[in-house]
């Protein structure tokens, strides 16, 4: 099975025991190490716009793959997405209505509606359970970024990602730049030792709002609270773990890669929320500092408030030179002069997709597992970091006992109050994480 994480077995034994139970565990597959040309039946769950586009490019990935079933709370939305992915595709949509799922529980009904192959797109609050479910159920399985919203979450995903290497199951996280050519040359020279001996990284994600949060009024009076929530996912640290941990993790993800996808030793955080959220409770900015073994930093900046200065970017100094990616162009600079990637730039959503399913004709498929959590754990982390005003551990963070998500789950009676907005150094802050 591919395993592209250098130190999986570092970050293992680093995170979790946890998984040892797992990976003691033996599991027979059909497809395993055998190729595998059977057609492939597809279930798409989380029908949003990331979701939709995730469908579109998993049926252009090869030429013998359906849309079987999908699922989705909303079922004006799944119609919507639905609609869109089949423009341009006859022949691989065979979604009937009775493979039309609508409900928080619709994850299990894909799951049992013969599928092979699964997509997961929800809000990533949810990310931790469906992806049990999909693993347990022996699905190939497609899941976006990040993999959890609290520690909690995301130590039942490592869990999970060795189940499914132990099954031989396709696990192919969305953090599309591991799956962008430029990019791969890029931080394949710097290993290389284009630059020498890494010292820093500065990673910007300087944006306006995501998705900003309505005024408490635009709440419809029969909403649950977990229905206004999961409307408006992205302000609540259960459901979309805030601008650092869904949107910047992405740069959390290449400061990952450059440092060998070791674990950082500690973080610490500033950061707060300038402009009001109503009931959201998520921060707008927020800088973090990465420690590492050796001494090395990695510094991550991110804001989400208009009329800002605006920079995605990426600033790497070695002791024998220095790389940047910005304005769409990855460098490199030392004694040789500069370098610039100059070969073939495919879409990088589609390769993921592409490579995935690849794998799996192969018999040989993809597992990001240990990659895919190394980099969420580190958002999470920054996030505790900046939240409860400390310096944090990785060991601490990964063992963090805070756990968001709402016991109550019914859509229509579902009461859930989140925390309320996170100021540094208080007992609220800090004692959620079993530290006081």
């Amino acid at each position: 099975m591919k395993d592209d994480t250098p130190n999986r077995r570092q970050f293992i034994k680093a995170g979790s025991t946890a998984a040892v139970a797992a990976s003691a565990i033996s599991f027979p597959t059909v497809t395993f190490g055998k190729p595998d040309s059977r057609k492939l039946k597809i279930g798409f769950i989380g029908c949003g716009g990331r979701g939709t586009g995730a469908a579109a490019q998993a049926l252009n990935a090869d030429s013998n793959v359906e849309l079987w079933s999908m699922g989705e709370v909303f079922r004006d939305r799944l119609d919507r997405s639905l609609a869109n992915i089949s423009k341009g595709r006859e022949g691989k949509i065979n979604v009937d209505d009775k493979r039309k799922f609508v409900g928080l529980d619709a994850y299990k009904q894909v799951l049992d509606s013969g599928v092979d192959v699964v997509i997961l797109t929800t809000p990533p609050g949810f990310r931790p359970l469906h992806f049990k479910a999909a693993v347990e159920a022996g699905k190939h399985i497609f899941l976006e970024k990040p993999m959890a919203t609290d520690a909690p979450g995301l130590r039942s995903v490592m869990e999970s990602a060795e189940l499914a290497k132990k099954k031989g199951l396709a696990v192919v996280a969305g953090f599309c730049w591991r799956y962008h050519y430029a990019r791969r040359e890029f931080f394949k020279r710097i290993a290389d030792g284009a630059i020498g001996d890494v010292q820093t990284m500065y990673a910007t994600y300087y944006t306006g709002p995501v998705k900003p949060m309505p005024p408490d009024s635009a709440r419809k009076e029969e909403w649950s609270d977990i229905e206004w929530q999961v409307r408006n996912w992205y302000n609540f640290t259960w459901c979309g773990g805030d601008g650092l941990v869904e949107q910047a993790v992405h740069s959390v993800d290449k400061i990952s890669w450059l440092f060998g996808d070791e674990p950082p030793r500690s973080a610490v955080a500033v950061g707060g929320r300038q402009r009001p959220n109503n009931s959201g409770n998520i921060w707008d900015h927020i800088e973090v500092n990465y420690l590492f073994e050796n001494g090395a930093r990695g510094f991550l900046g991110q804001r989400q408030i208009p009329g800002c200065h605006g920079e995605n970017n990426d600033y790497i100094y070695g002791t024998k030179g220095r790389a940047t990616i910005a304005r769409g162009q990855c460098i490199i600079q030392n004694e040789d002069g500069i370098w610039r990637y100059e070969g073939p730039q495919p879409n990088m959503y589609q390769v993921e997709h592409d490579e995935m399913y690849a794998s799996i004709r192969d018999g040989n498929p993809i597992n990001n597992g240990a990659r895919m959590c190394n980099a969420t754990m580190m958002g999470i982390m920054g996030r505790i970091a900046g939240y409860t005003g400390k310096q944090v551990t990785w060991d601490q963070a990964l063992n963090s006992k805070q756990d968001l998500f709402p016991k109550d789950q019914n859509w229509e009676t579902g009461k859930h109050t989140p925390p309320a907005e996170a100021i540094p150094g208080t007992k609220d802050a800090i004692a959620p994480h079993g530290w006081a």
